[in-house]
C-alpha cells in the first residue's frame, strides 16, 4: 500500500477531486428548475434531490433525465480516473516498472476511491449548498465501470428491481441493493478476479479483495445512512410507494 501512495498519490488526488466536483452537479435540481418554472425540487415533495422525488414532484421526463445524468456522473468519474492513471505521461517509469496485475490492482482501487467521492459529491454538492440526493443512481454508474463487467451492476440492480417489484417502495429496494454491495463485491473480486491469478507468476492478493470490499461497504453504509429519514418513515409505516406526478387537467 505504501507503494500505491508513493507512486499514485497525485493521480488519485486529482481523480477524487474531479470525481467529487462531478458528483456535485445536481441534475435533479437542474432539470426540475428547467421543467417546473425554475422551482427547486428540494423545495418540493420529500425535499430530496434525486430521481424518485423528481418523478413524484415534477414528472417522468425530468426524472428520466435525472436518472441518466446522475448515473453518467459515476461512469465519467471512473473514466477520468482510468485516463489519469493510464494515459497521463508524467512519472510513467515508476508505474511501468510494476507488474501488470499490480498496476491493475492499484488502478481498480483508485477507481473505487473516485466512485466513493463522486457519491459524496452527489449527496453533499458544493455547487448546491451541500444539499443533494442519496447516491443510489451514482453508485449504479460506478458499478457499470467495475470488473468483472457487467456482473457488479447486474447483481445489485437485480436485487434493487426484485425488491422494488415486491414492495413498490424505492427506499427499501435502495437499502437492499446497498446491503448487497459489499457481499457481491467480495465474491466477485475473490472468485472472478483473484482466484484465476493464483497459479500465475503475477497473482492478485487478498489485500485487493479486502480493500475494494471495505470501500464498497463504506459506500453502501453511507448511502443507507442518507436514507435515515426513509427508514424512520418505514418504521412508522408512512413511506410512500413509487408513483409519478400526474398531469394537471386544463381548466
Amino acid at each position: 500500500m505504501m507503494e500505491f501512495i508513493a507512486i499514485y498519490w497525485w493521480r488519485v488526488l486529482v481523480a477524487v477531486v474531479v470525481a467529487y466536483l462531478l458528483g456535485s452537479l445536481s441534475f435533479a435540481v437542474i432539470f426540475s428548475k428547467m421543467a417546473a418554472n425554475k422551482q427547486d425540487v428540494r423545495t418540493m415533495g420529500s425535499g430530496n434531490a434525486g430521481f424518485t422525488n423528481v418523478l413524484r414532484s415534477v414528472g417522468v421526463v425530468p426524472a428520466i433525465f435525472t436518472l441518466v445524468f446522475d448515473c453518467l456522473k459515476g461512469v465519467l468519474a471512473m473514466v477520468i480516473t482510468i485516463l489519469l492513471i493510464q494515459a497521463v505521461p508524467f512519472d510513467r517509469e515508476a508505474i511501468d516498472a510494476l507488474s501488470p496485475n499490480t498496476q491493475y490492482t492499484y488502478l481498480t482501487i483508485a477507481k473505487y476511491m473516485a466512485g466513493a467521492f463522486c457519491v459524496l459529491g452527489h449527496c453533499f454538492p458544493i455547487f448546491f449548498g451541500f444539499k443533494g440526493g442519496k447516491g443510489v443512481t451514482t453508485v449504479a454508474g460506478m458499478a457499470i465501470m467495475l470488473d468483472p463487467f457487467p456482473w457488479m451492476l447486474v447483481i445489485n440492480l437485480g436485487v434493487y428491481l426484485l425488491v422494488l417489484i415486491i414492495t413498490k417502495i424505492v427506499s427499501i429496494s435502495s437499502i437492499s441493493a446497498c446491503l448487497a454491495l459489499p457481499i457481491s463485491n467480495f465474491f466477485l473480486t475473490f472468485f472472478a478476479i483473484m482466484k484465476p491469478t493464483e497459479a500465475t507468476n503475477d497473482p492478485i492478493g487478498i489485500g485487493f479483495v479486502i480493500a475494494t470490499t471495505v470501500i464498497m461497504f463504506l459506500i453502501g453504509a453511507f448511502v443507507i445512512f442518507m436514507h435515515r429519514s426513509n427508514i424512520g418513515r418505514l418504521i412508522r409505516g408512512e413511506e410512500k410507494k413509487i408513483s409519478a406526478k400526474k398531469k394537471e387537467k386544463a381548466a
